[in-house]
């Protein structure tokens, strides 16, 4: 049973560290004479599977940057494409500067301290990475941004059973709840899904790369999706890690189709990485 055990640890290792190989070539590759284009990255990964929860490899354990390129949610899909951009930006072409953006990204100011530390809601990270010097949201008073969102975000502290690692750590608990009521409350203007139209003013405010974040009516939350801005003749689209298509993609329909598909979901924030 010893030598099993052994084995099956010895085998394990091998299988992290191909995958680690995997990921730092992929890397290496695509930043080798790339420009910071966040279009550009964002489609070397079309086609990548569509997996959830590949961050909680290690849930009952200490908290580690987790790097997977071959498997990808909304979430993580963003995060690989913005800290290859700004690899590339900062003329940072390898695999340990990429490492550092991505944690600098993933974790509140960039510092590991446990599960809490990572950022689980999207308003918050939008925060954190604007205090950090990474990006912006696009606020306006103005059309399109014709209504406002008041953060109301309790879901991963009223629902511990959906997160491995508040099951395995409920100590967690308290922390997150105190990180949820510190958000809500917020206020962002925001553009209405049926304001998402093929029209000069959308065009003049929504860019190519940009990130979208799709507002949403689900108690708890304050964003159900995540994507980049693709401008095309019909429209504006979505590339996104696709949990409907198993993949990222570009979605083919016009992202206000694809918003006015989803009951829950009620428009949009716009956020720009910095120049």
């Amino acid at each position: 049973m010893k030598r099993l055990v052994v084995l099956f640890f010895v085998s394990l290792s091998a299988f992290v560290s191909q995958a680690q190989n995997v990921d730092s070539v992929f890397v290496v590759n695509i930043l080798r004479n790339a420009s910071a284009d966040v279009l550009y990255f964002a489609r070397q990964f079309l086609g990548v599977p569509y997996v959830a929860h590949t961050l909680e490899v290690n849930a009952a354990g200490q908290e580690r940057l987790v790097v997977n390129t071959r498997e990808l949610d909304c979430t993580t899909l963003v995060e690989n494409v913005v800290a290859l951009t700004l690899c590339a930006k900062n003329n940072d072409r390898n695999y340990t500067a990429f490492k550092k953006y991505l944690r600098q990204l993933r974790y509140r100011q960039g510092v590991i301290k446990g599960y809490p530390s990572r950022l689980h809601y999207f308003t918050d990270w939008i925060e954190d990475k604007t205090d950090m010097g990474f990006v912006h949201e696009i606020q306006q008073s103005t059309a399109p941004f014709t209504a406002v969102q008041t953060v109301k975000v309790n879901y991963m502290s009223q629902h511990p059973q959906s997160y491995l690692s508040l099951k395995a750590h409920p100590e967690y608990i308290e922390e997150i709840a105190l990180q949820e009521k510190k958000l809500s409350g917020r206020r962002y203007h925001f553009i209405p899904k049926y304001m998402v139209k093929n029209t000069k003013v959308m065009k003049k405010i929504v860019r190519n790369g940009d990130i979208i974040a799709i507002t949403c009516s689900k108690p708890g939350l304050d964003i159900a999706h995540l994507g980049f801005a693709v401008w095309r003749k019909d429209g504006l689209h979505l590339l996104n890690a696709s949990q409907i298509h198993k993949r990222v993609i570009e979605e083919p329909m016009t992202l206000g189709k694809y918003l006015s598909k989803h009951s829950s979901h009620t428009g949009i924030r716009i956020i720009r990485l910095n120049d």
